[in-house]
């Protein structure tokens, strides 16, 4: 994903890096297409992939409503726990 964010590569590029098998490679790339991150072309005996970076932006969009959303609730569990903290404990009970 990172190399294909500096632009279109192929295969063989893509696989270039890593110690891993072509066929692995392909399998890899296939799940990426299939979840639509990237789409491959033909250009004459090559299949350049590129990254789609419409389904990249969602992602981001999700992540950073759900982080939002869990900092919302950390601070409200946080103020919780300290008024919990700051109230002394009625007669004949113990923390």
């Amino acid at each position: 994903m990172a190399r294909l964010a500096q632009g279109d590569a192929t295969v063989t590029e893509l696989a270039e890096p890593f110690s891993v098998s072509m066929p692995a490679i392909s399998k890899h790339l296939k799940v990426l297409e299939r979840s639509g991150l990237i789409t491959r072309s033909r250009q004459a005996q090559t299949r350049p992939c590129h990254l789609e970076r419409e389904p990249l932006d969602a992602a981001i969009d999700w992540i950073e409503a759900s982080r939002q959303l869990w900092n919302a609730r950390f601070d409200k569990l946080e103020a919780h726990l300290r008024a919990v903290q700051s109230t002394p404990p009625e007669k004949g009970t113990s923390r």
